[in-house]
């Protein structure tokens, strides 16, 4: 029993770790979430797709300027909730809550304009397959707003080198899944940032 709770406490660490890392000022001041989302021709009508959504970094902004309906999609029910509690908070009503797996998407075909996936794609085997997904649930010439962290032998935050994907193979595999490539930006040397077109 004891070390069930010890393992209990050890997943609650992390999560509040986890939180810690995905709200802190640091975050939203190297990587404002509005300027982000203004990179992409966003319409009031839109429908967008927020994978790995986390804590709501990104949906609750984009709900905000929209008034289609936001998915926050996540694994983590958890996260989910603190992304219930947050819309709750900010009177968001726009908000649907997914839970759900990036590389099986539960939405339909054609059904969303917008697809953003900040800083998670690096977690994903194959990638062709949640790009396919991606593809998949985009509107025809619907936008893809891909950010993740660069592998380069400078870097010391974030995820571990051998899980993190270069730009030049990100490009690759985003021309091979079909997806025209509109921009490549470089905010940092440890992140990169393309916008595509289905």
């Amino acid at each position: 029993m004891k070390k069930h709770q010890h393992n209990l406490k050890e997943i609650q660490r992390q999560l509040s770790r986890t939180v810690e890392y995905l709200d802190s000022p640091e975050r939203i001041k190297a990587f404002p979430p509005k300027e982000l989302l203004q990179m992409l021709p966003i319409k009031k009508t839109d429908n967008i797709l927020d994978l790995g959504a986390g804590t709501g970094y990104l949906a609750i902004t984009a709900a905000q300027m929209v008034h289609g309906l936001v998915y926050a999609l996540d694994m983590n029910s958890k996260m989910l909730r603190i992304i219930e509690s947050k819309a709750q908070d900010e009177n968001i009503t726009n908000i649907q809550l997914v839970k759900g797996s990036i590389d099986d998407i539960p939405l339909s075909d054609n059904s969303i304009d917008i697809v953003l996936a900040s800083l998670v794609l690096h977690e994903v085997k194959p990638l062709s397959k949640t790009l396919q997904q991606i593809k998949r649930v985009l509107k025809e010439d619907g936008y893809f707003l891909c950010v993740e962290f660069e592998k380069t032998e400078s870097a010391t935050d974030g995820p571990p080198m051998h899980i993190r994907i270069p730009s030049s193979i990100m490009e690759e595999e985003l021309i091979n899944a079909g997806f025209s490539i509109i921009q490549k930006l470089f905010p940092s040397d440890i992140l990169y940032i393309f916008i595509v077109k289905r």
